[in-house]
């Protein structure tokens, strides 16, 4: 069902120059289990992971499809989505068309990295979290050398938890210089001067992340230019505002896309707030807003 928000619209037959999808299936499974995150060791049952390859089939042969269209795409499953067949075939599928300008998607890296020597490294984009105790952070080194010497463009980051800052410390200084490492604020803190010094230090756009933003009343460019897409194709703003836009596979999302100021009175995630218009974050990451790489980094 679409809902009317009473603003006004595109013609059915108008199209946004270029449109950003947000694409969450169902999978909800992850390999790892951080103790801050609720999808961890969860694991999704046969039919469970059945609908989700098929919704992801779905996409991906309608993303083909809009030939008419420039695209980019960034995958946010709940869980990890490298692990299954699916995502990487998708990746590689989606780096390879003439209107898509990027895909990424957010993973651990828990995956093998052969398959991306099927993809376009100029089209497809990683945006890795590291998870100390989850894997050694050796492994995850040579994962990431394996990335730079494929020419995979990537990001690596790690979430703010105080028993984490030693091992960003030390993630940060084995890094290449040319690797940005981002930090997330870990959900629900608040960090004190001095905890915020020491996050910027290894990242210095932590600033970014240290507070929730105000956004209630304030332009973004979702609804517009960034929509979020569910399993079903239920299309969205982003993914914290649920009234829906419309449906991605009959189109009536498309006469929905208008300049909106955000409804939620804070934002408070990364995916979220990079696209409000009172921050400068589409010009901080101009060229790598999907996987998170600063411009010139």
């Amino acid at each position: 069902m679409t809902v009317d928000l009473g603003l006004p619209g595109r013609r059915p037959d108008e199209v946004p120059a270029d449109l950003t999808l947000l694409y969450r299936g169902p999978l909800a499974s992850c390999d790892y289990d951080c103790p801050y995150c609720p999808f961890a060791k969860r694991r999704d049952t046969r039919e469970q992971l059945r609908a989700d390859r098929a919704a992801l089939e779905r996409f991906t042969a309608w993303v083909a499809g809009q030939t008419g269209d420039t695209l980019s795409v960034l995958f946010t499953p709940w869980g990890e989505g490298l692990v299954r067949s699916w995502y990487r075939r998708a990746m590689v599928e989606l780096s390879r068309l003439p209107h898509v300008r990027r895909v990424a998607i957010q993973t651990n890296l828990s995956c093998r990295t052969d398959w991306l020597a099927g993809a376009d490294p100029g089209t497809l984009a990683l945006w890795v979290t590291y998870h100390p105790g989850q894997v050694p952070r050796e492994r995850f080194l040579a994962r990431i050398g394996e990335l730079a010497a494929m020419g995979v463009r990537h990001s690596v980051g790690i979430v703010g938890e105080p028993e984490h800052l030693d091992a960003a410390r030390e993630l940060r200084a084995e890094l290449p210089a040319s690797t940005y490492l981002w930090v997330n604020a870990a959900d629900g803190r608040r960090y004190d001067d001095a905890e915020a010094a020491a996050w910027t230090a290894v990242d210095p756009l932590f600033g970014w992340s240290r507070e929730p933003h105000p956004s209630e009343g304030r332009p973004c460019r979702t609804g517009e230019s960034v929509v979020s897409v569910d399993g079903d194709g239920t299309v969205r703003r982003c993914h914290f505002v649920r009234p829906p836009l419309g449906n991605l596979y009959d189109g009536s999302y498309r006469s929905r896309l208008v300049p909106r100021d955000c409804p939620l009175p804070v934002c408070d995630c990364h995916i979220g707030y990079v696209h409000l218009e009172s921050l400068p974050l589409h010009d901080v990451f101009a060229g790598g807003v999907l996987e998170r790489i600063p411009h010139g980094w």
